[in-house]
C-alpha cells in the first residue's frame, strides 16, 4: 500500500504512479481528488457467466428467454454490473458463441463493461437437461473431444472449458489442440477422481474446487495440486456465503437499481423467481455444503495453492454486481489476509490471464484499470463493495455517490 497517492494516467495507460512526493503531477492535468478513499487495480473475475443475472432457476430463465432469443438483451445488463462492482476483466466460462459479438462490442467502447475473456460452449461427455444445446458440445470419444476444441479456436474464443464425465484422453486431446492454439483450458472439477484425470492431462486452471460440493480432499492431492502451481479458483461464495446472506437480509433483492438495468419484463421475472428462494433447487444441498465448508473451504489456502478469485456469477442469488464482493469476503472468512484476495484478484488473476504485462498492479505501462472505493479494504475486505469510480483502459466511469466535480466532466455515469 502507498498512502497520499498520486496516479497519473494518459490515454488509456498509466505513465507514473506513487507518492504524492514523488510524482509530479503535469501541468494541465485533470485532476480528480479521492482523498479519503482508496484505489485499487481493477478487479479481475476469473468465472462469470455474462448470460446470467442471478435470476433464481435456471430451467425456468432460459424457458422465460426462449432458450437464446434474447441472450442479446441480458448479456449487456451482466456486463454494466460487473463493472459497477469494479471488475474490469473477467473470464466468462459456459455461454453460446454470441457471446463474441458482446466481446467485440465492449472492445470497441459500444457498451460498458470488462475485458472479457471467453470460453464459449463448453466440452463434456455428459449432456445437461434444460440448458439450451448451444452452450454445450458432447464428445463421446477423444476424436470428439479434439475435433470440439479446434471448432472453439476456429470461432476464436480465448480459453478453452471442460465440464464433466470426460476420460483422461479427452482432456488430454482437448490440452493439445488448446495448447497448439496458445489456449489455456479451464476444467469444470469437484470429484477427486476427475481431478486426478485433469492433473495428469496438463489442464491448466482448476475451477470450483474447494468450493465444499465434496467433502474434503486428500491432503495428498491439495499438496500435489499446491506444488505443480496449478491454479485454484474456489468460487465458494455462490452458495455458501451468498444463501445465507440472503437469509439474513433478503431486502438485498430489491435494489432500485435493478429495476433500472432491465426492461421492465425481464426485471418482472427476475423478481419473481426469489419467491420462496429457500426452496430453489440450486439450495437444496446447502445444509451438506455448509458443513464441508468449515474445512473445504480452506483446504487449498492451508495447503498454500496458487488461488485466484472466481465468483461463478451471475448463477441464483448471486448478482454480478455483488458477487466478487462476496467471493472476497468468503475468502478472507476461510483465512486469507485481505491483501492476499487482493492480490489473487488482481495480480495472480492476471497471470491466470496471461497479461500481467499489462494487467493486475497500479504502475507505470501498465494499462489504466482503477477502482476507487469508500474506506479501508484492508481492514475490512466487504469496502471493496463501495465503489465510487471505475477506470477501465483509461476511460472513466462513475456511480452516483461520485458524481461530482471534474468526474462528471470526464466520465460517464452507469
Amino acid at each position: 500500500p502507498i498512502h497520499q497517492a498520486v496516479i497519473v494516467i494518459e490515454g488509456n495507460r498509466i505513465v507514473a504512479a506513487g507518492p504524492r512526493h514523488r510524482t509530479p503531477i503535469p501541468d494541465g492535468a485533470t485532476v480528480i481528488d479521492i482523498g479519503g478513499k482508496t484505489i485499487l487495480p481493477g478487479l479481475i473475475d476469473a468465472h462469470v457467466h455474462v448470460d446470467l443475472i442471478g435470476h433464481g432457476d435456471y430451467d425456468r430463465y432460459y424457458k422465460f428467454l426462449g432458450g437464446m432469443e434474447r441472450l442479446d438483451e441480458v448479456m449487456p445488463i451482466a456486463a454494466k454490473q460487473m463493472l459497477r462492482a469494479g471488475v474490469t476483466s473477467a473470464i466468462d466460462l459456459g455461454t453460446p458463441l454470441d457471446i463474441l459479438e458482446l466481446r467485440e462490442s465492449i472492445r470497441a467502447n459500444e457498451i460498458p463493461g470488462p475485458r472479457l475473456t471467453v470460453s464459449g460452449p463448453w466440452i463434456t461427455r455428459v449432456y445437461l437437461e434444460g440448458v439450451p444445446d448451444d452452450y454445450q458440445l458432447v464428445a463421446t470419444n477423444p476424436r470428439e473431444a479434439a475435433a470440439h476444441a479446434r471448432t472453439l479456436v476456429r470461432a476464436g474464443v480465448d480459453v478453452i472449458k471442460t465440464w464433466v464425465g470426460l476420460t483422461l484422453e479427452d482432456y488430454e486431446a482437448i490440452v493439445e489442440v488448446a495448447h497448439e492454439a496458445g489456449l489455456k483450458v479451464h476444467a469444470h472439477l469437484y470429484d477427486p477422481d476427475a481431478i486426478r484425470l485433469a492433473i495428469d492431462a496438463g489442464v491448466d486452471v482448476f475451477q470450483h474446487v474447494g468450493s465444499a460440493r465434496n467433502p474434503p480432499y486428500d491432503d495428498a492431492l491439495i499438496s500435489e495440486i499446491a506444488h505443480k502451481g496449478i491454479p485454484v479458483v474456489q468460487t465458494i461464495a455462490h452458495r455458501i456465503w451468498v444463501y445465507p446472506a440472503t437469509v439474513a437480509f433478503p431486502e438485498r433483492l430489491n435494489k432500485p437499481i435493478y429495476a433500472k438495468d432491465m426492461p421492465a419484463d425481464i426485471y418482472a421475472e427476475f423478481m419473481a423467481s426469489f419467491e420462496d428462494f429457500h426452496r430453489l433447487a440450486y439450495f437444496h444441498d446447502i445444509g451438506m455444503e455448509t458443513r464441508n465448508s468449515k474445512r473445504s473451504a480452506r483446504q487449498f489456502i492451508e495447503g498454500g495453492a496458487y488461488m485466484g478469485v472466481g465468483t461463478d456469477a451471475a448463477s441464483p442469488l448471486n448478482m454480478h454486481d455483488e458477487a466478487i464482493r462476496f467471493e472476497m469476503e468468503a475468502l478472507v472468512e476461510s483465512g486469507m489476509t485481505p491483501i492476499q484476495v487482493i492480490s489473487a484478484a488482481t495480480k495472480t488473476n492476471a497471470e491466470i490471464l496471461g497479461r500481467f504485462d499489462e494487467l493486475g498492479s497500479v504502475e507505470p505501462g501498465k494499462l489504466a484499470d482503477l477502482v476507487i472505493v469508500r474506506g479501508n479494504p484492508l481492514a475490512d475486505i466487504s469496502n471493496v463493495g463501495n465503489v465510487d469510480v471505475v477506470v477501465k483502459d483509461g476511460v472513466i466511469f462513475y456511480a452516483e455517490t461520485a458524481a461530482n466535480g471534474p468526474v462528471t466532466t470526464v466520465g460517464n455515469a452507469f
